[in-house]
């Protein structure tokens, strides 16, 4: 390892290491590199840090990151993901009693463990680990313990995946993935993904119920991975016998295979409750002229360039009669011209039941906004489809600022609640469904089979002129106007402070800081981290039952943190030995955020955010209020150039919130700092509010003048702002 490494481990600056080398005699010697850039083992030096009092600040994430860095060995990230499995059945004593054991002793140990589950993860020969593996098992171990399986798994796949140079492998996001398998019946037993990734659709399926999953992916390591995660979230098996084996007692059955689902269908004789899909995209290479006669392709043999459309035959080809399958498309393949012939046949015949479009962001690719198609496999002698509901989504999302840009965030409440309502009403009685205009529409099968035969949910769902009533839009706009007057006035008092006074010295070189971890020795604070998400059993998710007491708390999630706004996440995932409660006071900081979005990283607990549950993804600084002012603290330390020297990462920076550093002042002076930080807080909050409100006053505006129910006001000099625009229409105007 590296002397930055070697910082980045310790907690420590780089200057401090050189200064270890210069006056420690027996500070490690270098076993590799250059002069100017020595290596040096880990293990020695981390023998030398543990004999010095310094434990390892670095997430036990990033230090396996580190160690399988370090190891160099092709292919064991693969050999070890069986061993998360085996790890994750054990108690934190027994990890720990694990990890200090002689390195004979562990790998021999992890070993057997891991060669239990072997036949659960394909393609992974009989384990084997050497002496030179050891080191790699214990870090393994130590991430188990003190990130969560799910995290270790993360890890060794990312490794994997960046030996073996894989392309497109895009993770379903969880909340998206819960909405997806949310909209399959609760009686959906057995879940099929052919384009499986990392597993996240079916581990969402087991959560909700089923309880025979079956998966396939081409990429071998993801098919692993999912293999593995599958485990994660199965509960222990309940048969005494097979419960007393602590590493191989599963419930639940999931069979997952390496290969290509459409060119080599590892399950072709599987028939299945429902389908969950998030297939590749764009893919003119997906075996056109190999699978022309294909007997699946009942709705009309997919163009070359349209593979989403093979997917969705595939899907519904293994769908049993009634079965619903749910899959994540481009909303090109609603309008393009060459996918109308299929896409009416899909109309025609009542398999297509609903499209259901997604804000942009919601998954790669992240600059559009993709659909969710809902296919039923229509049943011999079935009754006939007569609609298809469309529901737009894309408007669920909420601003925030941070660093000066403006940033909208999924609100996924929201859009979670708007998708299950809207599919539970028409899916229960579509001929009694009630249109909601702008948001949801059953359209007729018949009013869909045009020349173009689109299916873009905008176009169905849009508010019309007989959908506004122009009283009630003239009340709307006028009270928006008021909300927005009085949010500007209060905008504006909120920057009315005090003069701001120039710095005799304009560096901030000239502070003495100590780090977040030196502070937390010292004991002028406290650091916690946020729960891990832990398996749910089966039967807690069928029955509603909580998983153990105060599930039915909010959870802070990181979203909230950066959005400012109260809890949202639910609490009934987070294991109660590492859930930690949110008091008035204490500072909360992201542990993670993509590059290049400037957020909000750090906020300053309320009242309204005392009680909640701290979220996975989050570290919690509790200051000592007679040595720390908690708005000062979060105003250094979530600093853009703070968090840029405490964090790692490409293509999303996970900060190490020790190595983040707070200037040593005086608590008076502290309060001064941190009565600026926190105006500058309300002062962006309320540039938030006041954007949003403009927005929703203009797009009031917009829709009832476009839709003839408002008229425009006679003369900004004869009437005020507020009765201008309260001028309804006498009638709608005909735009026929």
């Amino acid at each position: 390892m590296t002397a930055a490494e070697i910082s980045r481990l310790a907690g420590v600056t780089r200057a401090t290491v050189s200064n270890w080398r210069r006056r420690h005699e027996n500070f490690p010697v270098p076993v590799g590199g250059t002069e100017s850039s020595p290596l040096y083992d880990l293990r020695t030096v981390q023998d030398w840090l543990e004999n010095r009092g310094h434990t390892s600040t670095a997430s036990p994430a990033e230090e396996l990151r580190t160690v399988l860095r370090l190891h160099g060995g092709s292919g064991l990230a693969v050999r070890l993901m069986a061993s998360v499995a085996a790890a994750s059945r054990r108690t934190p004593e027994e990890l720990a009693e694990l990890a200090a054991a002689p390195d004979d002793e562990l790998i021999a140990l992890a070993a057997a463990a891991a060669d239990r589950l072997r036949e659960a993860v394909p393609v992974v020969e009989r384990v084997r680990y050497g002496a030179k593996d050891a080191g790699v098992v214990r870090a393994l171990l130590r991430c188990v313990h003190g990130a969560g399986p799910q995290a270790a798994l993360d890890v060794l796949a990312e490794r994997e995946l960046d030996e073996s140079a894989a392309t497109g492998t895009y993770e379903t996001p969880g909340e998206l993935a819960t909405l997806m398998a949310s909209l399959l019946p609760v009686d959906a037993g057995s879940v099929f993904d052919p384009a499986c990734g990392s597993g996240t659709l079916l581990a969402a399926a087991a959560r909700r119920g089923a309880y025979e999953l079956y998966g396939q992916d081409v990429v071998a390591v993801q098919a692993q991975r999912a293999a593995v995660h599958l485990l994660l979230e199965s509960p222990p098996a309940t048969d005494p016998v097979r419960a007393s084996d602590p590493v191989g007692g599963w419930a639940g059955a999931a069979t997952v295979s390496v290969g290509d689902s459409l060119r080599a269908d590892a399950f072709s004789d599987l028939t299945v409750d429902a389908v969950l899909c998030n297939p590749p995209f764009g893919d003119r290479d997906w075996g056109h002229e190999e699978l022309a006669y294909d007997p699946r392709w009942a709705y009309g043999p997919p163009p070359r360039s349209e593979s989403e459309l093979a997917w969705v035959q595939h899907a519904l080809a293994h769908v049993a009669s009634g079965g619903l399958a749910v899959l994540l498309l481009p909303p090109a393949l609603a309008s393009r011209t060459s996918a109308r012939r299929v896409r009416a046949e899909l109309v025609r015949s009542g398999a297509l039941r609903a499209v259901i479009s997604l804000p942009a962001g919601v998954a790669p690719p992240l600059h559009i906004g993709l659909h969710i198609w809902v296919l039923r496999r229509p049943e011999p002698g079935g009754a006939e489809r007569q609609s298809v509901l469309f529901v737009s989504g894309a408007r669920e999302r909420e601003s925030a600022s941070g660093g000066g840009v403006h940033k909208e965030l999924i609100n996924w409440a929201a859009l979670t609640a708007r998708v299950l309502d809207q599919w539970a009403a028409f899916s229960a009685d579509p001929d009694a469904f009630t249109d909601e205009p702008g948001v949801a529409r059953a359209v007729r099968v018949i009013d869909l089979l045009g020349d173009v035969v689109d299916l873009t949910p905008a176009r169905h769902v849009r508010v019309t002129a007989t959908d506004i009533d122009p009283e009630t839009l003239a009340r709307r706009v006028a009270d928006l106007h008021s909300q927005l007057n009085e949010q500007l006035a209060a905008l504006a008092a909120a920057t009315v402070h005090g003069k701001w006074q120039p710095s005799p010295d304009a560096s901030a070189d000239t502070w003495r800081t100590a780090t977040v971890a030196d502070l937390a020795r010292g004991g002028a604070l406290t650091l916690s981290r946020g729960a891990a998400v832990l398996p749910v059993s089966q039967d807690s998710v069928r029955d509603g039952t909580p998983e153990r007491t105060g599930a039915g708390a909010s959870v802070l999630t990181a979203d909230d943190v950066s959005a400012g706004r109260p809890a949202s996440g639910p609490a009934k995932r987070l294991g109660a030995e590492t859930t930690q409660t949110v008091a008035e006071g204490d500072v909360i900081l992201r542990g993670d955020a993509p590059t290049g979005v400037r957020r909000p990283m750090t906020r300053v607990a309320e009242d309204q955010d005392a009680g909640a549950l701290l979220g996975p993804r989050l570290h919690l600084l509790r200051p000592d209020p007679a040595r720390l002012d908690p708005w000062f603290l979060a105003g250094f330390v979530g600093t853009e150039d703070n968090i840029a020297a405490a964090s790692t990462g490409t293509t999303a920076v996970h900060v190490n919130p020790g190595r983040l550093r707070v200037p040593l002042l005086p608590l008076e002076e502290q309060r001064r700092y941190g009565e600026a930080f926190r105006r500058v807080h309300e002062l962006r909050a309320g540039a938030v509010r006041v954007a949003d409100l403009a927005m929703e006053a203009m797009g009031a505006v917009s829709a009832g003048l476009t839709a003839g129910v408002l008229l425009p006001p006679v003369s900004d000099r004869e009437s005020d702002s507020e009765s201008a625009w309260n001028q309804p229409s006498a009638q709608p105007i005909d735009h026929t």
